[in-house]
């Protein structure tokens, strides 16, 4: 159960602190984060929780990191589903704050909500097409980066600045073509707030990174396992 609690409140954390940039501050140009300040929150959110939590949970945050680390032989099964349902849980819990403290304002309307999106609702206007590809694309990158930074012969205590930095350049990269998921549980929180639209093009945001973990489980799996 302490690990459980603990994905509750790193996702909860990843929510507030990446999705809250968006919508309360990038959301005002003279403030100026813009795209590289969500960027670097997000990455911020997962670097903090990485050594604030990494030692409970191992600091999944994510479904799709769940299941990449179980493809890699990293993760056991039988936590995989708890794991799920604990980041989506608090996910929902880091939206439901952020709604909580936007709709404090006078004339607040929920909107996009930093939701996840192609076609009219991508912020570049891109394609599904581009949005599956970079979806796949990123998230298998990630996975790439949490197993090799993780893996045993990998430099001790770093770990946490990598994939930090791994998800601020992913951000930088994917953030005009689908306002950037590479994680399900952060899309399904904010699609419930953002309405019809969101929910239904969430189905991308859990098929796309899905996939992209569990290929990039299985290539470092055979680039260098574990054990010899």
């Amino acid at each position: 159960m302490n690990k459980l609690v603990a994905e509750f409140i790193g996702t909860f954390w990843l929510v507030l602190g990446g999705c809250g940039s968006a919508v309360l501050a990038a959301a005002y140009p003279e403030l100026g984060i813009g795209f590289v300040g969500v960027s670097i929150a997000f990455g911020l959110t997962v670097l903090s929780m990485a050594y604030a939590i990494g030692h409970i949970s191992g600091c999944h945050l994510n479904p799709a990191v769940s299941i990449g680390l179980w493809m890699g032989n990293r993760f056991d099964r039988k936590d995989l589903f708890p794991y799920i349902a604990a980041q989506v849980l608090g996910a929902v819990a880091g939206a439901g704050v952020l709604y909580l403290i936007a709709s404090g304002k006078p004339g607040f309307e929920a909107g996009g909500f930093a939701a996840n999106g192609y076609g009219a609702h991508s912020p570049g206007g891109y394609s599904m097409l581009s949005a599956l590809i970079t979806e796949v694309v990123m998230t298998f990158m990630f996975l790439i980066i949490i197993l090799g930074s993780t893996h045993s012969k990998a430099p001790k205590g770093l770990a946490g600045l990598a994939i930090g930095l791994g998800l601020t350049l992913i951000h930088l990269i994917s953030i005009p073509v689908t306002n950037t998921s590479v994680n399900p549980a952060r899309s399904t929180s904010q699609a419930l707030f953002a309405g019809d639209w969101a929910l239904g093009q969430l189905w991308l945001f859990w098929v796309a990174p899905i996939v992209g973990a569990i290929l990039a489980g299985i290539v470092y799996k055979w680039m260098s396992p574990e054990k010899e």
